[in-house]
């Protein structure tokens, strides 16, 4: 396969590297006997941030939220939350720290033997606080995720999507300044997903509090993260803002995760390419940001008789336009011509194959 023109590095917003970080990893190793769970993590989050940490099951997600939250010892290298390296502190001295650090599960964790509210309650209740303040903050954090009405029921007469709500609730009780979700969303339908994304979003921005999302969902990091870090194997092998990773995914596992959301070629084209010259030559065509808002078929259309559109489409992740397309050029010789076209138009091109029953 060929490749072409790869996309310019996408700029981060100036502001961004203003915050202070709130986590920041430096060479986190793990091992499990002969299997490295981590094998050499650095990552940061920024204040009010968030940041999706995406990966297939085994690819050390599990392994550094632990980390993260002190439940697990790094072999070596630094975890520092709020400028403070956690990894050397005795459990005494991790208790004080976990309460800045607020976890939403995917199975949501409640105590079905205590009502909505004692559950949100419950961390200020350990920390010590008297009853008529707990209760005072839970009926807040209650009326923030919209459950107001629920305080005086039981976790059991609560939908999935209610009980998640009540789990973020009692993660924000103490304040923390840094909020875990771990696959938070994985046992939910798609409609209740997207509403409880929304209800991450929403705090984010009223509290500016920085989430640090797991998950293996590609659609949960699009909809709702600032950047994203992709591991495989225990390592970080991509990060970056959503969309330029979303629009220009350099290594094979963020492709892999990626295929369920992004445009592929129909299988049944797919299957009958070679990579021998002959025939139309199919390309697949990628833009992103202010490029994919140039009039592309109409730039194509310069060259007469040159191309036909086979698949594609544009989306908008973090309000810039990401367009992928697929298109078919059954001419040899039009086909330098229309990539150095696309080239011009700063698209990242790659001939696939060529197609010898179109010819």
């Amino acid at each position: 396969m060929n490749s072409h023109n790869a996309m310019a590095p996408i700029a981060t917003p100036q502001n961004a590297n203003d915050r202070p970080d709130v986590v920041r990893l430096a060479d986190v190793r793990r091992r499990f006997g002969k299997t490295a769970a981590l094998d050499g993590v650095s990552l940061s989050v920024r204040k009010g941030e968030i940041l999706g940490i995406i990966g297939r099951s085994g690819a050390g997600k599990s392994t550094l939220i632990r980390c993260l939250n002190g439940l697990e010892r790094p072999d070596s290298g630094t975890v520092l939350i709020e400028g403070r390296d956690i990894t050397g502190l005795s459990e005494r001295q991790l208790q004080p720290l976990r309460r800045k650090i607020g976890m939403i599960f995917q199975h949501f964790n409640l105590l079905s033997a205590k009502t909505v509210e004692e559950n949100v309650a419950l961390p200020l209740k350990i920390e010590g606080l008297p009853k008529v303040a707990r209760l005072k903050r839970a009926a807040e954090l209650l009326d923030l995720v919209g459950l107001s009405e629920k305080a005086k029921t039981y976790p059991s007469s609560l939908s999935g999507g209610q009980k998640q709500r009540v789990g973020i609730a009692r993660a924000l009780a103490a304040r923390p300044a840094l909020l875990l979700s771990d696959e938070a969303t994985s046992a939910l339908d798609p409609e209740t997903t997207h509403a409880i994304l929304g209800l991450l979003k929403d705090i984010n921005k009223k509290l500016d509090l920085t989430i640090l999302l797991i998950t293996h969902e590609m659609e949960v990091v699009r909809n709702i993260a600032d950047r994203v870090a992709v591991i495989d194997g225990g390592r970080i092998v991509e990060e970056g803002t959503v969309w330029s990773v979303f629009a220009d995914p350099r290594s094979e596992t963020t492709r892999s995760l990626l295929s369920t959301i992004r445009p592929q070629l129909p299988d049944h084209i797919a299957q009958r390419l070679s990579q021998n010259p002959g025939g139309e030559a199919v390309v697949s065509v990628d833009l992103a940001g202010p490029d994919a808002n140039f009039p592309l078929f109409a730039d194509l259309s310069a060259v007469p008789n040159s191309f036909r559109l086979i698949h594609g489409g544009i989306d908008h992740i973090q309000q810039q336009p990401v367009a992928r397309f697929f298109i078919g050029v059954p001419d040899p010789s039009r086909l330098n011509a229309i990539l150095q076209l696309l080239k011009g138009r700063s698209a990242r091109v790659e001939i696939l194959g060529y197609d010898a029953r179109s010819a």
